[in-house]
């Protein structure tokens, strides 16, 4: 192989290597600080958020799962602690006995927009004491073609 295809497959490998590490750090960093101010992490904040969003504040379970990128037992096993503590009930469709819904309750949705107001706030100070504003901005552009254009285009705030 010619040592420029070997340099390249290198500066991937690199950077393949530095973004897991970098998710990695930032993933532990934002949920340690969420779970000691707000007792929840990066997966129960996002369940929540999507919630908050869904029409009625509920989701197919099947969708939840699909949207948050965890698997159906996943997602089961993350519900059952929000359940638990009053955050997300459950409900059944009246016209297919199969399907449940994941429904934010109003102590749910009260404690997602108190989580947001100190979890946004920490996200926008760890990248911005990093990273200035057009290379936040360059890497969102990057990330977005890595997912082949798919940017989620979820409001991150709660709903008012």
């Amino acid at each position: 192989m010619p040592s420029q295809v070997l340099s390249e497959q290198a500066v991937a490998v690199q950077g393949f290597v530095a973004l897991l590490r970098a998710h990695a750090v930032t993933t532990q960093r934002l949920n340690a600080q969420l779970l000691a101010d707000h007792g929840l992490t990066l997966n129960d904040f996002e369940v929540l958020l999507r919630l908050g969003w869904a029409p009625d504040r509920r989701m197919r379970r099947v969708d939840l799962a699909q949207q948050v990128l965890l698997t159906a037992s996943g997602i089961t096993r993350l519900l059952d602690g929000l359940e638990r503590v009053g955050l997300v009930g459950r409900a059944s469709c009246d016209s297919d006995r199969r399907v449940v819904y994941a429904v934010l309750t109003d102590a749910g949705l009260a404690r997602l927009k108190e989580a947001a107001t100190t979890h946004f706030s920490q996200v926008e100070q760890l990248f911005g004491s990093r990273l200035e504003t057009d290379e936040q901005e360059r890497l969102v552009e990057l990330l977005a073609r890595l997912a082949d254009g798919e940017v989620d285009a979820s409001p991150c705030e709660p709903p008012a």
